[in-house]
């Protein structure tokens, strides 16, 4: 199964990128916690929908840290691709 994590807010009103900002006790993100509880329901992927100007930020932060327990894939979120 995979899990979709849309992390591809600006966090303009929170005034920054919310989804890296350290949460937990040991610096954990709050879709840590998503993530530990998807692979312990079975799920096996996890795709973030990400701006594409963050795909290094998300792969430092997140993504090779976690790609140790879980198959890891990034999607970008565009404003260009909006129907009309």
């Amino acid at each position: 199964m995979t899990l979709i994590i849309m992390a591809a807010g600006m966090g303009s009103r929170y005034g920054g990128l919310k989804q890296l900002d350290p949460l937990g006790p040991g610096g954990e993100f709050l879709l840590d916690y998503s993530i530990y509880d998807a692979i312990k329901a079975g799920f096996n992927k996890v795709v973030f929908v990400i701006k594409k100007e963050n795909l290094e930020l998300f792969r430092e932060t997140v993504g090779e840290r976690i790609e140790k327990a879980i198959k890891v894939e990034y999607a970008f979120q565009t404003i260009e691709d909006i129907p009309e």
